[in-house]
């Protein structure tokens, strides 16, 4: 009976390293919203990260979370580095890119719980009198996030929270 229940765990354990084997390098979380404000508006939001903390979900994780701001005070070169709670996590963000009211890339680094270098990027396509602003995150997929993919919908998890901020910042720019 040990052999097969044994058997079992090694088979179950093998075809877990081989799915994983066989999933994307890289991963890609996008999530969109349209928001009746102008670019400028909204790239202002999201290019002063001082001014996250009206809109972005990941604030509210940790009220003691320690915060440093450092490089520009908005724009390309600005830096934002947080450690909190284990929801929190730590980290730095610094935009690396950011043509007025149309776009801001943001070079995020994780630093825990789990480290991971990836790329966010918000874009902003105007609609009229509206702008339909684009929330992605692009990053490479180590093995052992492909074995955590397996278990965890990344898209679903951290849509989520995208689609919260999107609809926060729809909020705040709409006022």
């Amino acid at each position: 009976m040990l052999k097969v229940i044994g058997t079992i765990v090694v088979i179950g354990v093998a075809g877990v390293l081989v799915a994983a084997a066989v999933q994307p390098d890289h991963f890609q979380v996008k999530r969109s919203a349209t928001i009746d404000a102008p670019p400028d508006r909204i790239y202002a939001l999201i290019s002063d990260f001082h001014r996250w903390r009206s809109w972005s979900p990941y604030e509210k994780l940790d009220p003691g979370m320690r915060r440093t701001y450092s490089g520009a005070e908005h724009g390309v070169g600005s830096v934002y580095e947080w450690a909190g709670n284990s929801k929190a996590g730590q980290g730095r963000m610094e935009i690396t890119r950011a043509p007025r009211a149309s776009e801001v890339a943001i070079r995020l680094d994780f630093v825990k719980p789990i480290a991971a270098h990836n790329v966010a990027t918000f874009t902003f396509e105007p609609r009229g009198d509206a702008t339909t602003v684009t929330w992605t995150m692009d990053g490479p997929t180590p093995y052992v996030g492909k074995i955590i993919h397996l278990f965890v919908d990344m898209d679903r998890l951290v849509g989520r929270d995208f689609e919260t901020g999107l609809a926060n910042l729809k909020t705040i720019a709409e006022r």
